[in-house]
């Protein structure tokens, strides 16, 4: 077997006991074919819930609109449990598998809701009309809804990750594809669930096309388990949120000690050296930024024993320092989904205000205009991958075309100028409904601001997800990962926060004395204002963006092990199979780690089976 400098792996060459190759597009198949069935139900839900909690649910036009983009905000808000138990406690797969019978098990619970009349509220004069019982299914289906799906996001796209080896140079171009195809398969489920769910939902039931929902995210939950022979799976280590806070504690101990100037003579664990953690851990070099978290690997004399609470290797130092870069890029993210928000309330109430016939005979859900950007999408993303990248890897020679970062930027300038276009195309429809109601503009103007807005989410999601996933330390990109839905949960909050803001102060601005968005008669609001609201606050973040992402330094690792670990190989039955020294791998389900003292030498099936387990 040719030698991996990164590790055990080489290409796809890693069998399991019947031959079969471990890791690769071969594994993300299951993980491609669950995350578009499970979207199926859940994009559909996204656009056409503000409807279902208006008509059937009797909210107002605010309080469908706050409802659902709560329920948005805690479903990604909840990704960060997904995150932290499969790095932490168990595998991604196990993990994605639990949240995936929550997830189950909440649509079972709506669907009984929409399609019993009894648990459903009557109608009244306020903002929302659910009692009693009925709010209590009601919010607790919402709930289970939310951390479910937000569960398996946490989990399952860094699982897709890890069939990708980072340290091998083809690996690591298929890696930066992998998201592209991640998003493709979402654009996939999506365009089919604001087609036909959303159309039997506005024609056949609410009931029916929850159920449908239902159905196809079991069917999507069962091929991923179904994948795990072809996995490669990562050992759980140790709590990343601990080692963060061990490093915090430290550097407030050492904070009266100087920070030597020859960083050599900063704590760092050898390579030879054993840990206890259940994963190998990457060296990561040290960097000059934030030195006062360095007092944390300050070894002071005397000290005989080194333990976690007293000093801390750079790399944890550096992990830290890590996850702490990464803050302002999270927080310049968060109003590309606040504006997202948008597309997915009052576009779609604007929608349901337009000339929705396609043809004479032909009526199209308003739920349903997303799919303009979705077919867009579905078209652009091989375009992006076959011929973009290729060119782009030529001139910048980055496995991605570009830079993660510089791929979110792009992202967040098109978000703007979206909302720019959504005011004025709400101008124009408000001018047409004054002046006659019976002949609305056509529904395919709201197409503008989807397409700029989906060609926008094309570059950011992806981005974010690649930047997040590469940039975190081994153990915590699951956790790093749930980044891109925390930005995604904080925007969605934001939402409901700037409806509520700006109804307060506008209704106290105006004469009439009725907010920009308040009551249930849209052609009576300022919609516009609001989009030009946000439009002007996008490109303001795009400019402070701009400012985090140059002083963004890159993660260097000094040394890259195996980055994955197999729980099903046989290395008895593999006599090709050879390890590096120092490397870790899982052995019947337990931690090994396989050392030597001779540098790169490596060891027969025999010596690693003779090892002892951690």
């Amino acid at each position: 077997m040719e030698e991996n400098k990164g590790g055990f792996e080489t290409g796809y060459k890693c069998l399991n006991q019947m031959g079969l190759r471990k890791g690769g597009f071969r594994a993300t198949m299951f993980i491609y074919v669950l995350i578009a069935l499970e979207n199926m139900g859940f994009v559909a839900n996204m656009v056409s819930m503000v409807l279902y909690f208006m008509l059937v649910m009797h909210f107002d036009l605010a309080g469908s609109a706050n409802t659902l983009t709560n329920f948005l905000g805690t479903t990604y808000l909840l990704s960060l449990i997904g995150g932290f138990i499969s790095d932490t406690y168990l595998t991604r797969i196990n993990t994605g598998l639990i949240f995936g019978l929550v997830e189950i098990l909440a649509l079972t619970m709506v669907t009984i809701q929409a399609h019993f009349s009894e648990l459903q509220p009557e109608a009244c004069n306020k903002s929302s009309c659910v009692r009693g019982g009925k709010a209590v299914m009601f919010y607790s289906s919402l709930f289970l809804l939310a951390l479910g799906a937000g569960g398996m996001r946490g989990s399952v796209p860094a699982l897709g990750g890890d069939q990708f080896n980072q340290n091998d140079p083809k690996e690591r171009k298929a890696l930066a594809s992998f998201f592209n195809w991640l998003l493709l398969s979402t654009t996939l489920g999506a365009s089919i669930g604001v087609t036909f769910i959303v159309w039997v939902s506005m024609n056949r039931g609410w009931d029916l096309g929850f159920f449908i929902a239902t159905i196809a995210a079991f069917v999507g939950f069962v091929f991923l388990a179904l994948g795990k022979p072809y996995y490669r799976i990562q050992a759980p280590g140790d709590s990343p949120l601990l080692r963060v806070i061990q490093v915090m504690v430290v550097a407030f101990r050492n904070r009266s000690l100087e920070v030597p100037k020859n960083t050599e003579e900063l704590y760092e664990i050898s390579e030879e050296t054993t840990t206890t953690s259940s994963t190998d851990e990457e060296k990561i070099s040290h960097t000059d930024q934030f030195r006062f978290l360095d007092k944390a690997a300050i070894l002071q004399q005397g000290v005989s024993t080194v333990e976690p609470w007293r000093v801390c290797t750079v790399t944890q130092v550096e992990q830290v320092k890590i996850l702490t870069r990464m803050l302002p890029i999270i927080a310049s993210t968060i109003l590309v989904n606040t504006c997202l928000a948008q597309l997915q309330t009052f576009s779609v109430q604007q929608g349901n205000l337009m000339d929705l016939h396609l043809g004479p005979s032909f009526k199209i859900p308003a739920a349903s205009i997303p799919v303009i950007p979705l077919l867009f999408l579905t078209i652009l993303i091989p375009i992006y991958e076959f011929f973009f990248v290729p060119f782009a890897r030529k001139i910048t020679k980055h496995p991605s075309g570009i830079t993660q970062l510089q791929r979110v930027g792009v992202g967040l300038a098109l978000s703007a100028i979206s909302m720019g276009v959504a005011g004025i195309v709400e101008v124009k429809r408000r001018n047409q409904a004054m002046k006659d109601p019976t002949k609305p503009i056509s529904l395919f103007w709201l197409s503008f601001q989807y397409a700029i807005f989906g060609i926008a989410d094309m570059f950011t999601l992806v981005g974010m997800l690649e930047f997040f996933y590469k940039e975190a330390p081994l153990g915590m990109r699951s956790l790093s990962t749930s980044f891109t839905w925390l930005a995604q949960s904080i925007g969605y909050f934001l939402s409901s926060v700037f409806v509520e803001l700006i109804n307060t102060i506008t209704k106290r601005a105006t004469k009439s004395k009725q907010g920009w968005l308040e009551g249930q008669d849209l052609n009576k609001s300022n919609l516009n204002l609001f989009y030009w609201f946000l439009a002007i606050l996008s490109f303001l973040n795009f400019a402070n963006y701009l400012f985090w992402a140059s002083w963004y330094k890159y993660k260097a690792a000094s040394d890259h092990h195996n980055e994955v670990v197999d729980s099903d190989i046989d290395i008895h039955d593999n006599p090709a199979f050879e390890l590096k020294a120092t490397e870790k791998i899982l052995i019947n389900g337990s931690p090994f780690l396989i050392s030597s003292s001779h540098g790169d030498q490596t060891m027969t099936p025999q010596e690693v089976g003779s090892a002892k387990p951690n």
